[in-house]
This record gives C-alpha cells, sequence and structure tokens, in this order.
C-alpha cells in the first residue's frame, strides 16, 4: 500500500484540509489529550494582556507577542494555557527561568501535573517545563505529546540546534514570547515559519505609569582624564592606520571579521588589536566613570539599585572598592540565590553584575539601573531596563535608567547602536502615545476571537480530539465538552 509523509510541523494543515474535504480518517499521530485546569491564581489582566491573547486567537492561536521585560508576559502564558486547555510543553533559556515558571504554574494549576525536564530532572507530565537544550535533545520523543508550544525568549529557538523543538512537533498551537525577537543574524524571520508570525507588539513606552513603572532614560558622558585622552589618541590611531592601510571598516560584522582575520596573520595586525582592546578598557572603565557611580549611588541612597558593566573585571573592582556584593558567570549557584534573597529582602541596597542579570532574574525592588558599559545590543539594553521597570506593590513607581559613557569614544556610537538612535547626543526618552501593532493591521475585537474558541470534545468518535479550530460545519457535530 502506498503510504506518504509530511514534516511534523505540517500536521496541523494536513489535519484541517482532511477536515474542509469531509474525508474520514484515523489519526495515530497525536497524544496529545485535554486538560481541565482550574485556575486558583487569577488575576484582572492588564488591557495589553488581553489585547495580545485576542490577537493570538485571532492568528489561529499561533504566532508571536512582543512585550518589555516586566509587562506580564508569564501571565499572558497563564492566560493562553487557560483558552487552550491541552498538554502544554514550556521552553526557557535558562534554569533560573526553569524553576521560575514552574513556581508560577504549579501556583496557578494546583491540581495539575507540572514538571521539569533539565538540570537533572526528566519528567513526563501534561504541562512541562523545559530549557531549550533539554527540549532539543529530547525534541523526537517530546513532539506529538504536546498541543501547545509557548517558546519564552523566542529568540532563543531560531539557532540550528534549538529548530528541531519546533520542528519535530505536531503541536497545532504555539506561542511565542520576547522582548527582543530580533536577531544580529536575521534568523528571526524563522519564526514566522517556526511559530507563526507576529501578532502583538507593545514597546515599553507605551505600558509606562500603567502595566509598568513611570520610567526615564538619563545619558551621562564622562570625559576622560588627560592622560587617559592621550593614551587613548594613540592607541585609536595605531588600530585607524592599520585599518586603512588594508581597507578595512568596522561599520559592519563583515568588516570585524576581517579585522580579526588580519590581526592574527602581521605583526602590526597584532599590535592594532592589542591597541584596539587597550583603548577599548580604557573608555570602559575610566575613573571618572567610578566618581560618577559614587554620586549617583549617595544620591539615591538607600533605593535599591543594580550597576551593569561589560565585563567582570569592573565588577570585582566596583565590589571591591565600593563593598557591593557582586554576582558573575563565576558566582556559584548557591551564592547567587542568596546574594538575589537579600538584595529581594532589602538586606542588600545595591548589586553590581555584568551580564548574568539580563535576562531570566525577577528582581522587582529595584528602582535604579546605572549601566556603566555594554554592548551594542538592543535586547542588551531593553533586558536591563526592564530590571527596573516591574511595578511590585510600589505605588506610582519611579524608575531610573543611567547610562553612562566615555565622551568622545567609541562608546557614543555602541550607545547609539543598542537605544536605536543614529546620532549619539544626550537625550531622555519619555513615554510615547500608545501604540497597539496587530499582525493583520486591521481592527479586531474580543467578540471575534470568542468565535475561534477551540473545540476540545472528548467524546471517543471525535477522531481527530478536536486538535485545531474546526470549521463552522464540524463545530456544530461536536460541541464542546469540559
Amino acid at each position: 500500500m502506498e503510504k506518504f509523509r509530511i514534516p511534523a510541523m505540517r500536521y496541523r494543515g494536513l489535519v484541517e484540509a482532511l477536515q474542509a474535504e469531509e474525508i474520514d480518517f484515523i489519526d495515530e499521530a497525536k497524544e496529545f489529550y485535554p486538560l481541565e485546569l482550574v485556575p486558583s491564581l487569577e488575576m484582572t489582566p492588564y488591557p495589553h494582556q488581553s489585547e495580545a491573547l485576542v490577537a493570538w486567537k485571532l492568528a489561529g492561536r499561533q504566532g508571536v507577542v512582543v512585550l518589555p521585560t516586566a509587562a506580564g508576559k508569564t501571565y499572558l502564558a497563564q492566560m493562553a494555557i487557560q483558552s487552550t486547555p491541552r498538554t502544554t510543553l514550556i521552553v526557557v533559556p535558562t534554569l533560573d527561568l526553569m524553576h521560575q515558571w514552574y513556581a508560577h504554574l504549579v501556583a496557578a494549576f494546583p491540581d495539575a501535573e507540572v514538571g521539569l525536564l533539565g538540570g537533572g530532572s526528566r519528567d513526563q507530565t501534561p504541562i512541562l517545563v523545559a530549557t531549550y537544550d533539554s527540549a532539543a535533545i529530547h525534541a523526537e520523543a517530546l513532539g506529538n505529546k504536546y498541543a501547545l508550544l509557548i517558546f519564552d525568549e523566542c529568540h532563543h529557538l531560531p539557532t540550528d540546534f534549538n529548530r528541531v523543538i519546533a520542528e519535530y512537533a505536531i503541536a497545532p498551537y504555539r506561542l511565542g514570547l520576547s522582548a527582543t525577537p530580533e536577531r544580529t543574524d536575521g534568523k528571526h524571520a524563522d519564526l514566522n515559519i517556526l511559530i507563526g508570525r507576529e501578532v502583538y507588539r507593545k514597546r515599553a513606552e507605551d505600558l509606562a505609569g500603567k502595566a509598568l513603572a513611570e520610567h526615564e532614560i538619563v545619558q551621562i558622558k564622562v570625559k576622560l582624564s588627560q592622560l587617559e585622552r592621550e593614551r587613548y589618541n594613540q592607541l585609536i590611531q595605531t588600530r585607524n592606520d592599520f585599518l586603512k592601510q588594508n581597507r578595512i571598516s568596522l561599520g559592519s560584522l563583515q568588516g570585524w571579521q576581517m579585522f580579526v582575520q588580519m590581526s592574527a596573520r602581521s605583526q602590526a595586525g597584532r599590535r592594532a588589536m592589542l591597541a584596539h582592546r587597550e583603548a577599548k578598557e580604557i573608555a570602559l572603565g575610566t575613573d571618572g566613570k567610578l566618581r560618577i557611580l559614587v554620586d549617583l549611588l549617595a544620591e539615591h541612597f538607600p533605593a535599591r539599585i543594580l550597576i551593569f558593566t561589560a565585563d567582570n573585571a569592573t565588577v570585582y573592582r566596583i565590589s571591591q572598592e565600593l563593598l557591593i556584593p557582586a554576582i558573575t558567570h563565576q558566582t556559584p549557584v548557591k551564592e547567587r540565590h542568596e546574594i538575589l534573597t537579600k538584595f529581594k529582602e532589602g538586606k542588600y541596597n545595591t548589586l553590581v553584575a555584568s551580564n548574568v542579570l539580563n535576562e531570566g532574574v525577577d528582581v522587582p525592588a529595584a528602582s535604579i539601573a546605572i549601566i556603566l558599559s555594554g554592548t551594542g545590543s538592543t535586547r542588551e539594553y531593553i533586558q536591563r531596563l526592564g530590571r527596573v521597570l516591574r511595578k511590585g506593590n510600589v505605588e506610582n513607581k519611579q524608575a531610573i535608567l543611567y547610562e553612562v559613557i566615555a565622551e568622545d569614544t567609541t562608546e557614543e556610537r555602541t550607545s547609539a547602536r543598542r537605544r536605536g538612535d543614529n546620532s549619539p547626543q544626550e537625550e531622555k526618552h519619555k513615554s510615547g502615545k500608545l501604540k497597539v501593532i496587530y499582525g493583520t493591521g486591521k481592527k479586531q475585537d474580543l467578540k471575534a476571537a470568542e468565535q475561534l474558541e477551540i473545540n476540545y470534545s472528548t467524546q471517543n468518535k471525535d477522531v481527530t480530539n478536536g486538535v485545531t479550530d474546526s470549521s463552522p460545519k464540524r463545530r456544530r457535530n461536536h460541541p464542546q465538552e469540559t
């Protein structure tokens, strides 16, 4: 007997096509099933959460929602799970996030079985929280067990290693969450295929004073000392002479890659690369930044403050000179947990960190963030801002992000790139007008979305078990049962 095969991701399209033609079929592919979820943790959603859920439903329960850090993406996911009550896989980038999601879901659905995949755990439960690494390793075994996939920080998905999580899955419903889905390699375009198109987006400015704290972003420029300036200019000249001689421009990734390659081929190239690195160290670690830092700490005492740098050396220097607890990737897990706990409880007022607090750490008590140095990544910038935007229990919270940069150095261009500004001039960002972006640009409402509620009938005669939004005729033949 002749047989045909299709990729797992095409499962939903095939089932819908067979249903549309009213062709009888037996489905032996799926092992997912309906759940009875009774939430014990319910809150009145913010308007943007309700709008995002509606937009996702209108897109057939497939798509990416872009919300700033601290805007309530976890609760939005809970709303999506409640409205799509089937076996669910949640994929997250870090172990810290995995445990945060687990704690939230256990509190939200105490009667449901919630498990973990990663960090030594290999549970097999109807609701499973997994790291990207573990989910990718077990992608084939997980592929037919879950009807709803939720990808937190979904910009991690379109890599050669992680994408199999989506490709090997027959899940008809998919939700991607991120504050910054864009990737420098352009692979964020693959999210349209792996999860679905972008269905909703909000910026931090849109939600200020509503779901997020009112905030302002202040840039402070620091002048290098005379000795620092003379040495910096000398080093930059050495680097630029080499770049000019070899016709290399650092304005693109290809230019930087060429610089790295050429620096390994000659003595002059090595000198140019060493000069570039030393000049960068001067700009990042100028003593002027530490003086500004001391002033800011004194001005905002006893507010809880997060200090971010681009390198561990500056973290440890600040920690030793100012007696401030430090967290880097070298900090043991238990020590990091203890430091964060004491910060949340108010025993510590200030923390200094490199990159480990950029993603997946909940620190709602902080109201001031100080960036002493960083990369040109917009994602890193938005994530650092998000560390202080969560309102918590503070009424009329006013958050401030200080960006301290060395004047007339390459840091100005780096700052402009991460802020999406073509001119590195000092500015304060204030709340803009509310901007709602639906994927289609057409006005949609809750009533229209509710018409697309899924049919999760548990009748044995329904061989597809209602895996997709069926045609109106099919919905009439199989009423909902809970």
